[in-house]
């Protein structure tokens, strides 16, 4: 996960707003609403997003990544 809460909030919010605005829209913007409006949403819902790994961005305070952790057989 590279999306912190406060983020994946904005991004859930603008996402829909988005799709809600795409039904409003004339058909030649119908497509780029909702492309966008989808974007947001699937990466909200996932945490996890490919142009801030690619440019190293990263809001979410957690590491989840694995510990190799050595247990001594005593």
């Amino acid at each position: 996960m590279n999306i912190g809460f406060f983020d994946r909030v904005v991004r859930l919010l603008a996402g829909l707003g988005l799709v809600f605005f795409d039904y409003l829209a004339n058909a030649s913007w119908e497509i780029i609403f909702l492309l966008f409006g989808a974007w947001s949403v699937t990466t909200s819902v996932f945490g996890w997003c490919p142009f801030y790994k690619v440019f190293g961005v990263r809001t979410c305070p957690t590491s989840f990544q694995e510990q190799n952790q050595t247990q001594n057989p005593e």
